[in-house]
């Protein structure tokens, strides 16, 4: 617990630096980790999170991550029980974004207004949905955001409608064929910032493999598109390698649960428990 409360000691005064810096030189202060590597060319990695229990979400959240990939289209996660993770680990270096459940303006601004700095669009098929979904991300000039209670002032500062804007990241995911056929106009619309090839979806809704021409095919053609767009491209952790993807969704919590029991049983000397405490 001490280390942890180092880092959020450091990351305190490394935000107190950078609003100085910013209201210094009469820049946007950007509190938006994540976004800021994805400016410089880096490589990011969200974690899923479906789970409501804090513990996990902090533990998520402190492992390593750049963002936590919130998810409440595929779970039972309500809003209120997001806004409690987001402020049981506020100090933490992982920055929430939230898959919405639907592109609707009510779903998006409970998002931002619960403290989500990346809004995750599922399914976009169509320009109008993106263009609406930005629109309700944004504040005013630049969108229809309204002003509602949240607890973004306290995770960010009193000056959180005058940097909001310039904190949001727009993830337009394209998971049909309907979708890669737009990806052109999808990653063309102003205040998108990365357009996510979905693969396991993009399977299901063409049946087709990855590997397959046609399925790489559609691949292609969200890269190029994108790239062409000067947005960034994001797909699933195993994608890394591939080239110029620079955002990724990496596996929910279970599967590292379970990676790290294996790892740990792995570890321990046969016939001996392991010393409780001791990993720590």
């Amino acid at each position: 617990m001490a280390s942890f409360r180092l880092v959020g000691a450091a990351l305190a005064a490394l935000a107190l630096g950078a609003t100085a810096a910013a209201q210094q030189s009469g820049a946007p202060r950007i509190y938006n980790t994540a976004k800021l590597k994805l400016e410089r060319g880096e490589q990011i990695v969200g974690g899923t999170v479906t789970s409501p229990d804090p513990d996990i979400y902090c533990a998520m959240a402190r492992s390593g991550f750049d963002f936590l990939w919130i998810e409440m289209q595929h779970s039972p996660l309500t809003y209120q029980e997001v806004a409690r993770l987001i402020w049981a680990c506020r100090d933490a270096p992982a920055v929430p974004f939230i898959r919405v459940p639907d592109s609707t303006p009510g779903d998006i601004q409970k998002a931002t207004d619960i403290g989500a700095l990346g809004i995750i669009i599922p399914l976009v098929d169509s320009v109008e949905e993106i263009r609406s979904a930005i629109e309700y991300t944004m504040y005013p000039p630049q969108g229809k955001r309204s002003l509602g209670n949240g607890q973004y002032g306290a995770l960010y500062g009193n000056d959180y409608r005058q940097t909001a804007n310039d904190n949001m990241v727009i993830v337009a995911m394209i998971e049909s064929p309907a979708g890669v056929a737009l990806a052109d106009e999808i990653a063309s619309v102003p205040g998108v910032d990365v357009v996510f090839a979905a693969s396991t979806d993009l399977g299901s809704f063409s049946g087709l493999r990855q590997g397959q021409p046609d399925y790489e095919a559609m691949i292609t053609t969200i890269h190029d598109a994108t790239l062409e767009a000067g947005r960034k491209l994001g797909g699933p952790l195993a994608w890394r390698n591939r080239a110029n993807f620079t955002f990724f969704q990496a596996q929910p919590e279970t599967a590292f649960i379970r990676l790290g029991v294996e790892a740990a049983l792995r570890a321990a000397p046969s016939g001996q428990a392991p010393i409780e405490g001791a990993e720590r």
